[in-house]
Order: C-alpha cells, then structure tokens, then sequence
C-alpha cells in the first residue's frame, strides 16, 4: 500500500514545495493588491510600490520557513505592523501567517513555538482591532473577530505541535528499526561464521579419515608388491579414488575458510573418526523416537557412490530439521524421505506439528536453518523450508554431486 501511494503521489523536495509556496502567495498578493474589491463595500488604498513591496516582505520570507521557522514567525507578525498605518488590499497576509505560525509550531520547540503564537496572536488582534475602528461598516462584532482569530491562529498552532509529534515519533521508529536491521545483521553474519567454521572442522575431519584410510592402503599395497600384482594394483587404484576425493573436499574445506566470516577461533581438535551420514539415519530417528518424536523414514532409489561431505551435508539437513521439530512444533510426528538419484541427493522431511514452526513463513531465518543452507550451498545444492498447506513444516534439499571418482563410505 505504501509502495502504490508513492508511485501514485511521487514526494516532492521540501525546498520545492517551499519555494513554490512562497511564489503562489507571493504572485497571488501581489495581483490582489491591485483587483481586489472587498464583498462588503470597504474601501482600501490603492495600490502602489510601498504595497507591493510590504507584501514581498511578509510573503518571501516562507522560503526559509523550515530552516528558520522561529525567525520567519517573527519576522512576519512583525511585518503586518505597517499595515496598521497603510490600509492596503492583501487578503494572502492571513494565510501567510497562519503558515508561519504553523511552521513554528512544526520545526522549532515548544518554548520557541510559543512565543511564536503570542506575537502572532498579539498582532492579530492589534490588527482586528485597528481595522474595526478604521471600518465602522464592517458587520461583524470586534469582539467576536478577536476570539475567531485567536481560535484560527491557536488551533493552527495545536496541528503543527500535532504533526511535529507524529513526525518525531515516526523517524524515532524508522531510527530503531535501522538499528534493529543492522543488529540482525550482525547477529545473522555472526551466525554464518560459525557454522561455516564448524562446516570446516567436519570437512577436516572427512579428510583426515581418508587421509588414514590412504595410509592403510598404501602399507599393503607395499607389503604385496612382490608377491601379488593384482592386489598391489587394486589397492594402488583404491588409493587414487580416495585421494581424488580427499582433494575434493579439501577444497572445499578451503573455500569456506577463505570466505569473509570465516573464523577458526574456539575449533575443536579433529578426530580420526568418520563423520555420520545417510547410513546412520536409523540410529537418528531411534534418538529422536527416545526424545519423544515418532518419525519414519523412506529411502529410495540405491545409494550409489556418494562423496562423503554430501553424505555428511544431508544428514546434517535430516538432523537439523528434525531437532527443530522437537523444539518448535509440539505434539507431532515427523516422516523422513530420501532419495538417490544418479547425481543427486533429494532428502524431505516433514511434520504435522502446529507450533512456532509452522508460522515461521516471513520471519528471519534461524540459526539452524542458515546453517542448513550453508551446509547445501556448498556442494551448489538448494534447500527450501516453509510451513505446509493443511498445518506443519517441511524442509526439502537437492544436493548434486559428480559421481565420476567420488568416494563413498
């Protein structure tokens, strides 16, 4: 709705619309000054150069009315005084002063505003009281036109305090809102940082297994080289895949900690141990299904040489997504389905909970699911989360892989 009122009425520079203000007004005296006829037959002096030049002097100053609104209040009750003198035809003056007098009360402070009004309120009715004397014709009570002024003058006034509030109030919330973004922006490249860096030490980890396992490998290899061909080359072979995909993951170990929020501070040693993966999901869902979570879990298609990060990346999503569910979701139950393609890994998991998960649509991502996307963005897979039609909250990943060398557990 904002957006559509914008496009419909484009905001206009405040010094523009000052300016042309203040040469509608100015124009506008000046042609009255000389065609004006009051409606009630009272004769005013006839134009000339001191008439146009009074209404320049009370109508230009609101050029500056934003800047200097204390002066301009000021100066232009202040320049109506010599209307008192010289009776000229400027029906523009009222408006130029009940703009001033809003002005005042807008852009300066209370204090400032008030004196402001007094002045304003002081000429007026040295003006109302002037002019009744000068024209007995006039219909209209003095006292009455001493209270309608003052009135005009005060509720004029009490708008310009009322918008002034609202103003203030308004750039107060857009002020926290700013600070509340970059807040949440630190807080959520605090975030990345660390699951990148964790990210990293599970790679390191892969590595380091296969790392062993090449070193195994290559003590028999050594051991049956005169004594069986065969086995030493299928040991020679096997020590070539692995360290293809040792080389992979490396890799990848170096590029999240070549990005710009990487950090290692507070790594845990590594360990030789394997990390888990999609073979593990059945001891998964049993701690889950002990921590009070039914979940059943489908796998299809035939698990093909899967490189071991993408091993380790899905299960993190499938165990990520289901400790969500235990915090967030309530009474629920969660299904886990998994998919081997040729060069992919499609893995969903859903529950049918109706807790904070499943009106989580439009609210900043947490921090479990910022490292779900870490974890899927590095192997250049996608992941997408967001409540179900009919109730819940499902997750759904597609990471690809190139199978041609990779190593599988």
């Amino acid at each position: 709705m904002t957006t559509a009122r914008a496009k419909l009425f484009p905001r206009i520079e405040p010094w523009l619309l000052d300016a042309s203000l203040t040469v509608v007004l100015t124009v506008t005296g000046v042609v009255a000054l000389f065609v004006y006829t009051d409606p009630s037959g009272i004769e005013y002096a006839d134009a000339d150069a001191l008439g146009v030049a009074l209404v320049l002097v009370i109508t230009v100053p609101l050029i500056v009315r934003r800047r200097l609104p204390v002066a301009v209040g000021l100066w232009t009750a202040v320049a109506t005084l010599p209307f008192l003198a010289v009776d000229y035809a400027v029906p523009t003056a009222a408006l130029v002063l009940l703009i001033a007098v809003y002005s005042a009360a807008n852009y300066a402070s209370l204090s400032a505003s008030v004196l402001v009004l007094a002045v304003q309120v002081t000429s007026s009715v040295a003006y109302t009281l002037v002019s009744a004397d000068r024209h007995g014709e006039q219909t209209m009570d003095t006292g009455a036109g001493v209270i309608i002024s003052g009135l005009l003058i005060l509720g004029v006034w009490g708008i310009g305090r009322a918008v002034r509030s609202r103003r203030l109030y308004t750039a107060e919330l857009e002020d926290r809102a700013r600070r509340l973004e970059r807040a949440n922006d630190v807080e959520v490249r605090a975030a990345i940082a660390e699951e990148r860096s964790r990210i990293a030490r599970e790679l390191h980890d892969v590595v380091a297994h296969h790392v062993s396992v090449m070193t195994v490998q290559a003590a028999g290899a050594r051991r049956a080289l005169h004594r069986d061909v065969d086995r030493t080359a299928d040991a020679l072979e096997a020590i070539e895949e692995i360290g293809r995909s040792a080389l992979a993951e490396m890799r990848r170990v170096v590029g999240v900690l070549r990005t710009p929020d990487g950090d290692d501070r507070g790594a845990q040693p590594a360990t030789l141990a394997p990390q888990p993966g999609l073979g593990d999901l059945d001891t998964l869902a049993e701690q889950m299904r002990d921590a009070g979570l039914p979940v059943d879990v489908t796998i299809d298609g035939e698990p093909g040489p899967v490189p071991v990060g993408v091993d380790l990346a899905a299960f993190r999503v499938i165990q990520e997504a289901l400790t969500n569910t235990i915090k967030h979701a309530g009474p629920s139950t969660a299904a886990v389905h998994v998919r081997y393609l040729p060069s992919e890994v499609h893995v969903e998991i859903c529950d049918d909970g109706h807790g904070v998960a499943a009106a989580l649509e439009g609210r900043r991502p947490g921090h479990g699911l910022l490292g779900m996307r870490e974890r899927v963005a590095l192997y250049g897979g996608t992941l997408a989360a967001g409540p179900r039609r009919g109730g819940g909250y499902e997750v759904r990943a597609k990471i690809p892989y190139d199978s041609n060398g990779a190593m599988s557990r």
